[in-house]
């Protein structure tokens, strides 16, 4: 069964110099990069706990009680879509603008609400966790919201871009070249 959501679009891995967005279609929804190690990591860990808790499940039914096995069957089915969440995070692109998918939020800014997308250098969070360290950052500069700041998409010590320079640096290209083709001047 193919999991569309796990792999990055081949197109952009294309080493083509000749074609600015390599793609076929651009209304599809289409994150420019692979998940990192860290988030499949922490996905195949909590598939791993769902199958224990699933085993359980199939444990306590036999055991007689039903009502019991299928709440220990509905807490499976809510780390199975965990897991599956935490694989969806990201940043997509599509014709249509940029999607930042969160683990229980999901934000669409469209293309002519957005100013500009740029790298700077600054203090970044490591992991997500409150702990800060320098390294780069992807910013979203949104035209609606001046006086917040620049909204930061992904950063070089994140779970998809830790230790993976060279990965966050085409990622943050591809990004940059679809906010430029599609971005009202």
């Amino acid at each position: 069964m193919p999991l569309p959501f796990l792999t990055a679009d081949r197109a952009f891995e294309a080493t083509d110099d000749d074609v600015a967005l390599p793609h076929d279609d651009q209304e599809r929804w289409r994150r420019p990069y692979r998940p990192g190690p860290w988030r499949v990591a922490a996905a195949a860990v909590c598939l791993l706990l769902a199958s224990y808790v699933l085993f359980a499940a199939v444990v306590i039914a036999l055991t007689g009680s039903v009502s019991e096995a299928g709440v220990i069957f509905g807490v499976s089915l809510l780390v199975i879509s965990g897991a599956l969440r935490l694989l969806r995070m990201g940043v997509w692109v599509s014709s249509r603008g940029l999607r930042r998918v969160g683990f229980l939020r999901t934000r669409t800014v469209p293309w002519n609400g957005v100013a500009a997308v740029r790298t700077a250098q600054q203090p970044v969070r490591w992991l997500g966790l409150p702990r800060t360290v320098q390294g780069q950052a992807l910013t979203l500069v949104r035209r609606d919201r001046t006086q917040d700041g620049p909204a930061v998409l992904f950063t070089t010590h994140g779970a998809d871009f830790l230790a993976r320079f060279e990965a966050f640096d085409r990622a943050a290209d591809a990004v940059e070249v679809w906010a430029d083709e599609f971005r009202a001047p």
